[in-house]
C-alpha cells in the first residue's frame, strides 16, 4: 500500500485555510505548523506587545502592532515560507493599504521581535535570513534562558539585504532596556 504525499500548501492556500482558532501558525517548508510557546515565552510576548502599543498610543505613532501577523518570506532557495513574528510593527500606511486582506504581509514590516524559549535556531538562523532577504527594517530576538534570564538581541538594517548588530545585552526581566530604533524613547521595565 502506498501512501499519498499532500503536495506542499501554497502562501495563499495557507492563509485561506489557516483556522481562526485564536492560535498562531507558520508556513513552514510547505507545511502548516501550529505555533507553541511556554508560558514564560507568552508572558514576554505580551509585555513587548502592550509596552509597543502603549508607545503608539502615547507617541501618537503611525504603527499597527499585532501579535497573529503572518509575512510572506522567501528561503534561499526560493521557498515561500510565512512567517508570523511574535510581535510585529506594522506602518499603518501599509497595514490599511488593503483593510480586506488577510492578516498577512508581502511587503517589509518596520519591526519583527522573536522570542526564543526552544526555538533559538530557528530565530538565529532561518528567520534572520528570511527578514533580511524581505528587507524587513528591524529584527529583536529576546531568549529566554533556563534559569528565567532575558538576552536581547537587536539587529537593524544599514546595508542592503544584511542586519547589523546593534545592540546585544544580558538583562533580568524585571529591569528591561532595548535599543529599538523604531522605538527611540521606549525604556521597558
Amino acid at each position: 500500500m502506498t501512501q499519498a504525499i499532500a503536495p506542499p500548501l501554497s502562501f495563499l492556500e495557507f492563509l485561506e485555510t489557516t483556522p481562526e482558532d485564536g492560535n498562531r501558525y507558520e508556513l513552514v517548508n510547505g507545511e502548516r505548523v501550529q505555533l507553541m510557546a511556554t508560558r514564560a515565552h507568552d508572558d514576554v510576548a505580551d509585555f513587548i506587545y502592550d509596552a509597543f502599543r502603549d508607545e503608539v498610543k502615547r507617541d501618537r505613532l503611525n504603527y499597527k502592532i499585532s501579535r497573529f501577523a503572518s509575512v510572506k518570506t522567501r528561503r534561499d532557495d526560493g521557498l515561500i515560507q510565512g512567517r508570523t513574528p511574535d510581535v510585529s510593527v506594522i506602518d499603518r500606511a501599509v497595514w490599511m493599504s488593503e483593510p480586506k486582506a488577510y492578516a498577512a504581509l508581502e511587503d517589509p514590516i518596520q519591526l519583527a521581535v522573536e522570542v526564543s524559549s526552544t526555538n533559538w535556531r530557528d530565530d538565529y538562523l532561518y528567520k534572520l535570513a528570511e527578514y533580511e532577504t524581505l528587507d524587513i527594517l528591524e529584527y529583536w530576538i529576546g531568549i529566554i534562558w533556563p534559569w528565567g534570564q532575558l538576552a536581547t538581541s537587536t539587529l537593524q538594517k544599514h546595508l542592503p539585504s544584511r542586519f547589523t548588530p546593534l545592540r546585544m545585552a544580558n538583562i533580568g526581566f524585571s529591569n528591561f532596556e532595548a535599543a529599538i530604533v523604531s522605538f527611540p524613547q521606549l525604556f521597558l521595565s
